[in-house]
């Protein structure tokens, strides 16, 4: 009697415990940066396409920018010819092609501007970015979507920021790339050694490559060439690097700076003396960067790549 009792409620344990392992990797973020909880000073964002993953039936959605500002500020929009060249600048040269979507600036209690908010449209998703007074770049605003914001979630499993469960469904294996995309890219780059390989949301392919630098390189699925971008400038050995092996400091940077960020992965540029640099590729809401730091884990560059 005692073992047809026992082995009922173990086998209830076990499904349990099954049915419970299975919500958790499919909700539980482990990225601790994208792991984020306020959402004041919310702005609204309609996008130019329907984003990848969205189970909007319409052709465009709507996408909410959060902590643009604080309770007791204001917003007002402000023409763009009114802000700081410095923001145009900026704009220019680091999203080159970028359609301006709206500008806002942000006010405290005495009617002072604390912040621009720039949000543009990249590559066919929205990009908020926050600036200071005087246009020196601050950080790339953290989005989220409807049912994010009323569940205070910083994503939705299957959403457009899917990925922030830290299982990176757009990772795909060099042996998975379709043979347009890997055919074009051997043809065309014979000397390249691929790294790593990603999926944009536009289902465009990123692979990461080397060729004495490190490269990115964006093609179609059909096997077109989008941009071709080389990361570092100088000829080394690159090395992978697990994101708990990176100097603290560019943990900081990216958590500032990128809040929401979903980290992919990081090479060090070495030489016989040691490393050189950092680059690191991370997937900050519907855009992919890769960010260079140096040795001691100091901000460089940053390289919108898709």
């Amino acid at each position: 009697m005692k073992t047809t009792r026992t082995y009922p409620l173990l086998l209830i344990a076990a499904i349990a415990s099954v049915f419970t392992a299975c919500q958790k990797s499919g909700v539980t973020p482990t990225d601790t940066a994208a792991n984020t909880t306020g959402t004041t000073g919310i702005i609204a964002v309609t996008t130019t396409a329907s984003l990848a993953g969205s189970t909007s039936a319409t052709a465009k959605d709507t996408v909410f920018l959060v902590n643009c500002f604080g309770p007791r500020d204001k917003k007002d929009s402000v023409a763009f010819s009114a802000l700081p060249a410095a923001i145009g600048t900026y704009l220019t040269a680091n999203y080159s092609g970028y359609t301006l979507a709206k500008s806002i600036q942000v006010t405290d209690a005495a009617k002072a501007v604390i912040n621009y908010i720039v949000v543009i449209n990249y590559n066919g998703s929205p990009v908020g970015l926050k600036f200071t007074p005087a246009g020196v770049f601050v950080s790339v605003l953290e989005q989220r979507a409807g049912d994010d914001i009323k569940g205070g979630r910083p994503f939705h499993p299957g959403g457009p920021f899917g990925n922030r469960n830290g299982q990176h469904p757009d990772t795909v294996a060099l042996s998975a790339v379709p043979t347009t995309v890997s055919g074009f890219f051997s043809t065309t780059y014979p000397t390249d050694t691929l790294l790593h390989a990603t999926i944009a949301p536009d289902n465009t392919y990123i692979l990461i490559s080397k060729n004495k630098t490190l490269f990115a390189t964006a093609i179609t699925a059909a096997g077109k060439l989008v941009k071709r971008i080389q990361i570092d400038a100088q000829p080394a050995k690159h090395t992978a690097v697990l994101q708990a092996a990176l100097p603290a400091a560019i943990g900081t940077y990216l958590t500032a700076t990128y809040p929401g960020y979903v980290f992919d992965k990081a090479f060090s540029a070495n030489n016989k003396s040691g490393v050189l640099e950092y680059t690191v590729f991370i997937t900050s809401n519907n855009t992919k960067f890769a960010l260079r730091f140096d040795a001691a884990g100091v901000f460089v560059k940053a390289l919108p790549i898709r």
